[in-house]
């Protein structure tokens, strides 16, 4: 294995690890983020019920977003011969673009990347991919969202803004 691959790897479990310790302050910033881009935006009809199900998709991405980055399911995605194909399906069904930034983070994670890695230099080594990088793919939602807001959108960018902000 590569020390590139190694990196990402040990960033995705980093990133599965700190995401699963904060779900509680993760929960809490949803509820903030949402409130605040509901009113911000002039959502119209957000009743109580409404309310309650755009927190509850939100929670749900959280979710679905540290079973993505659970080092058992991140192995799938590096280890299938089709991994590529994998990986521009996904980039093509989203509603943003994220290929530029998952190149920035391939380019970050080979900027810290040397030979024979040890235990010990590999997280704090994640540590920086992950301030530097921040949590992929929630820079290319965030822009995505900010340049063209909707409530389909809401969920990806409340949960992309809360992990930017928790987890970074």
């Amino acid at each position: 294995m590569s020390e590139i691959s190694l990196l990402l790897k040990a960033y995705y479990e980093a990133l599965y690890e700190r995401m699963e310790a904060q779900k509680e302050i993760l929960a809490a910033k949803i509820d903030e983020f949402l409130t605040e881009e509901i009113e911000k935006r002039g959502f119209m009809g957000f009743n109580e019920e409404k309310y309650k199900a755009y927190r509850d998709a939100c929670l749900a991405f959280i979710d679905e977003r540290i079973e993505a980055y659970n080092p058992i399911g991140i192995q799938y995605i590096y280890d299938r011969s089709s991994a590529r194909e994998v990986i521009e399906l996904e980039l093509q069904l989203n509603w943003y673009d994220s290929r530029n930034e998952f190149q920035s983070l391939v380019e970050t994670a080979r900027s810290k990347a040397v030979e024979d890695l040890t235990e010990e230099q590999l997280r704090p080594v994640v540590a920086e991919i992950i301030a530097e990088a921040g949590v992929f793919p929630d820079k290319s939602i965030i822009s995505a969202y900010e340049e063209k807001p909707g409530l389909n959108k809401l969920p990806d960018y409340i949960v992309a803004r809360t992990l930017e902000e928790v987890i970074v």
